[in-house]
């Protein structure tokens, strides 16, 4: 049985990585297992950037954005040498497991180094909802909540000009985050890398509601950002429509803000499950969300794992958008 254990965020943030960070650290305690906080990811394992967690290391954080730990991305990592280095800082500091809260390309670093002898257990912490084997990723109920918030208010000046807002949400390889926020605003088109566009239909669609007895004349497009066609999309739907179409990019601002009580529930349980199985010394896991409950699942098959697409709901938006 574990009696001390690491916990380290890697790879882009999220809203609830924090909140995860407390519920190991605590249940961790609880058990009588010592814990220590990992700084920088895998840069920081390597760098031996280390702080010992105790219950008010994590005190007041479960609220807060972003993570106390602080991340970043490990090219080091990606080699079996790095790996490597990384297990013999953890064989030096005397640790006997790993929380790893990130995405696919931190947990197959995870995957390396619990290969090399060393449990990790995997919680997905990222904002585009794109780890296959969760339905549910820590801060993605966050970013989309202030996604929605944002366009809300670009509404506004969006309808005193008359104006087509072409918004771009994040997302790079997946476009969960824009089906869910384009029914959330009521956008008129949604576009993904998941579907096909047709921006003809979305131009006439556009100029058939305006010219329509009772019509708009403003209009919300949500775009995911591995489109990466955004300028490309406002500028040839101004020329089709001759409704001036402006660009707005959300960004980073998605990455932080206060977590929703979704979040902060998830992330609890998923951090509470993480230290149950390094408790037991069982590592090489992926803990997700599946038919609403937590579960854990071998790394390596759960990457392997192809997530379907939100077509069902993909649907139900443009049935009811116009």
């Amino acid at each position: 049985m574990a009696k001390k254990i690491g916990i380290l965020t890697s790879g882009g943030d999220a809203p609830g990585m924090n909140a995860a960070v407390r519920a190991v650290t605590r249940s961790a305690l609880t058990k009588g297992i010592e814990v220590i906080g990992i700084q920088r990811g895998y840069v920081g394992l390597l760098n031996k950037e280390f702080v010992e967690m105790n219950a008010r290391t994590v005190s007041g954080i479960i609220q807060r954005g972003g993570t106390c730990l602080y991340t970043a991305r490990c090219p080091e990592f990606r080699n079996m040498e790095g790996v490597m280095k990384g297990k013999a800082v953890c064989d030096e500091l005397g640790l006997e497991g790993i929380v790893v809260i990130g995405g696919d390309g931190s947990f197959r670093g995870a995957g390396d180094l619990s290969n090399a002898g060393i449990p990790c257990i995997g919680l997905p912490g990222t904002i585009d909802n794109d780890i296959q084997c969760t339905e549910y990723t820590i801060g993605y109920d966050t970013a989309m909540n202030t996604a929605m918030e944002m366009i809300d208010k670009l509404r506004d000046t969006t309808q005193s000009h008359d104006r087509c807002s072409v918004v771009e949400v994040m997302g790079r390889k997946a476009g969960y985050i824009a089906v869910n926020v384009g029914i959330a605003v009521g956008a008129e088109a949604v576009i993904t890398l998941e579907r096909e566009y047709d921006l003809d239909a979305i131009a006439a669609k556009m100029v058939k509601v305006k010219n329509s007895k009772n019509g708009k004349h403003h209009f919300i497009i949500v775009v995911a950002e591995g489109v990466g066609q955004t300028e490309n999309i406002a500028k040839s739907l101004q020329e089709m429509t001759g409704i001036e179409s402006r660009v707005t990019i959300l960004g980073h601002v998605q990455r932080g803000g206060s977590p929703t009580l979704r979040d902060r529930v998830l992330a609890t349980e998923m951090g509470y499950h993480a230290v149950e199985l390094l408790e037991q010394g069982i590592g090489n896991r992926i803990v997700g969300l599946k038919d609403g409950k937590v579960y854990d699942i071998d790394l390596q098959e759960g990457l392997a794992m192809k997530k379907p697409f939100l077509d069902h709901r993909y649907d139900v938006f443009y049935d009811t958008a116009y």
